[in-house]
């Protein structure tokens, strides 16, 4: 055998070796997986601009416009109640009366010591009469007519204040007596008969058919965007079909100084629309804002914070944003990386990480 013969093999097993050794350096690395197929999810775009024409809803109940909660302003026992629940009554229609055994003596007192006052006061002014006339033929002295006009004045100033006292009792014995203020309908009774009513206790409800109205609660921020007069859309929750009816606002609350605290706004509605106690939706449209706005569902909570998935060249990657308030179905943010028209991740956030290939759907 020569030597160019034993050469060659070892030549090739030496190679083979070398081959082998790199190719088993080459498996230690962990290579890159290109058989995954990209996540397929559902993206929207970023907006950015005006939010104008976004309305948001507000609830509230229907209750009449006029009514009211009405107290007796004396103590007693209800000894009669002259209506039912659900009864109409007109103005001045008498309602219920208490019984306190102080009131009517005590006005009966007071208009005695009135007409005796005024027995003394007509006497007076007689005698003050008949020694002006004897006083001027000298008869009587200047120090006995005097004397005479002193006590008359005083009893006129007795009639006076005896004839407050008897308004006063009067006033009180006619508060034993509830009388309807408005023409209305009765909407509650809060006080059983012979049940013992104190001073300013609610006794009954009334209300009026003729106006309705709804009050709705607000954020601070959302008074900027109300004015008196302002026509708002009204949704009834019962009847979801229903065309929305049309108010009108009539009262709007001061911003106060308590965090987070939700502010009335007053709506009027039309008469003979919905009725009271009936839940409803009221509209409110912000004015012209500039906001970046992504999808409510877009949105992540997590240890670091609220974010996004922003999809470019089919590769998501993670937004931090920091959610200002809700619009609808959409969220105002505050991203600096974040643009109008950029494309966010809404459906299938869970099954993708930072940086992973995507397909929109």
């Amino acid at each position: 055998m020569s030597m160019n013969t034993i050469r060659h093999p070892v030549i090739f097993a030496v190679a083979a070796f070398a081959v082998l050794l790199v190719s088993g350096c080459k498996s230690s690395e962990p290579a890159p997986d290109r058989g995954v197929a990209p996540v397929t999810v559902r993206v929207a775009e970023v907006t950015g601009g005006q939010t104008e024409g976004v309305s948001l809803r507000f609830s509230g109940i229907v209750r009449p416009a006029q009514r009211a909660t009405l107290t007796f302003q004396v103590s007693g026992t209800l000894r009669e109640r002259a209506v039912e629940l659900g009864q109409t009554v007109k103005t001045g229609d008498l309602l219920a009366r208490v019984y306190n055994p102080a009131l009517e003596p005590a006005r009966d007192s007071a208009a005695a010591r009135l007409a005796e006052l005024k027995t003394q006061y007509d006497q007076a002014e007689r005698e003050w009469e008949r020694s002006r006339k004897l006083h001027e033929r000298g008869v009587v002295s200047e120090q006995a007519l005097e004397q005479l006009a002193s006590k008359r004045d005083s009893l006129r100033s007795s009639v006076a204040t005896a004839e407050a006292s008897l308004a006063e009792a009067s006033r009180l014995y006619r508060e034993s007596e509830l009388r309807a203020p408005f023409d209305g309908r009765v909407e509650a009774l809060l006080v059983e008969r012979d049940e013992f009513v104190a001073s300013g206790q609610p006794v009954m409800r009334l209300s009026s058919p003729e106006g309705r109205e709804v009050e709705v609660r607000v954020p601070a921020y959302m008074l900027n965007h109300v004015t008196l007069g302002q026509l708002l859309p009204v949704w009834s929750v019962q009847d979801r079909n229903r065309p929305p009816e049309t108010g009108s606002i009539v009262e709007i609350a001061q911003p106060g100084g308590v965090r987070g605290e939700l502010h009335p706004v007053l709506v009027s509605l039309p008469a003979d629309t919905l009725e009271p106690g009936e839940p409803v939706e009221v509209g409110i449209t912000p004015s012209e804002t500039v906001a970046t706005t992504v999808p409510l569902l877009s949105v992540m909570k997590s240890n670091g914070g609220a974010s996004v998935f922003r999809v470019s060249d089919g590769i998501a990657r993670r937004v931090p944003v920091t959610v200002q308030r809700i619009i609808g179905e959409r969220v105002v943010v505050d991203a600096a990386d974040l643009a109008a028209s950029d494309q966010v991740v809404f459906a299938g956030m869970t099954r993708i990480s930072d940086g992973d290939a995507v397909e929109i759907r």
